[in-house]
């Protein structure tokens, strides 16, 4: 949660297996001006955990191709899409009740080819190399496309990265530009927050290192984001 966040984290993350050989993950940030924006980013996390779910099942016991990584991850999304308008209708949401951005990664482990799909504001870090999603704070949301044509929107989609050989892949929420000092520092040295949370490989062999790293810099930098913040980092 960021520093100027009192009550809620607006953001989440989602993290899933499909099969044996695909890993999929996501961040969401939901937004501030709207209402309960955290309900939107959780929503979101949650409904991706049932689509891994019955993809995982599909996969074992349908025998479900795709053709490429594209077309798999253009299927999970479309049925993103369908779950959120049930799930409108259910609850008679508005669209301000629904406006999350979304970073979604969908992996191949054994031919460590991916694809990342980045609706809104983010970023996205690939083998080192980082991709900065800025829609100058007029970030897109999925609420406000709920009502079109998915296969068009999806094929107007332009914040897409394909890659291969993958090394270190990180997607991260905008919450990552906000490190800020907000207490003294212990050291008098400076440092990249964003590069030693995508970048630098301390700690790597432990599950918490964003945890650590988090926790270095509030502690020796006197750094903490002013927003709230997701990332998730996977080391091959």
């Amino acid at each position: 949660m960021g520093e100027y966040h009192l009550n809620h984290c607006e953001d989440y993350l989602f993290i899933g297996d499909i099969g044996d050989d695909k890993i999929l993950c996501a961040v969401m940030d939901g937004c501030t001006m709207a209402i309960d924006s955290y309900f939107a980013s959780t929503l979101v996390g949650k409904l991706l955990r049932k689509i891994a779910k019955e993809k995982d099942y599909q996969e074992i016991y349908a025998g479900e191709v795709h053709d490429n990584l594209d077309s798999y991850l253009k299927s999970i999304v479309s049925e993103l899409f369908k779950e959120l308008v049930i799930v409108r209708q259910q609850l008679m949401l508005e669209q301000k009740e629904l406006l999350t951005t979304l970073i979604i990664l969908l992996l191949d482990k054994k031919s460590r080819q991916g694809i990342v799909l980045a609706v809104g504001d983010g970023l996205v870090s690939i083998n080192g190399e980082i991709t900065d999603f800025d829609q100058e704070n007029k970030p897109d949301y999925l609420g406000f496309h709920l009502n079109e044509d998915f296969e068009t929107w999806y094929a107007n989609q332009t914040q897409k990265i394909l890659f291969e050989e993958a090394q270190d892949i990180s997607i991260a929420t905008d919450g990552i530009f906000t490190f800020t000092p907000v207490k003294k520092a212990n050291m008098n040295d400076s440092i990249n927050s964003i590069d030693y949370l995508l970048k630098n490989t301390e700690n790597a062999e432990n599950q918490e290192m964003l945890s650590l790293k988090l926790k270095k810099l509030e502690r020796d930098f006197g750094l903490k984001p002013t927003d709230d913040l997701a990332i998730i980092r996977l080391i091959f």
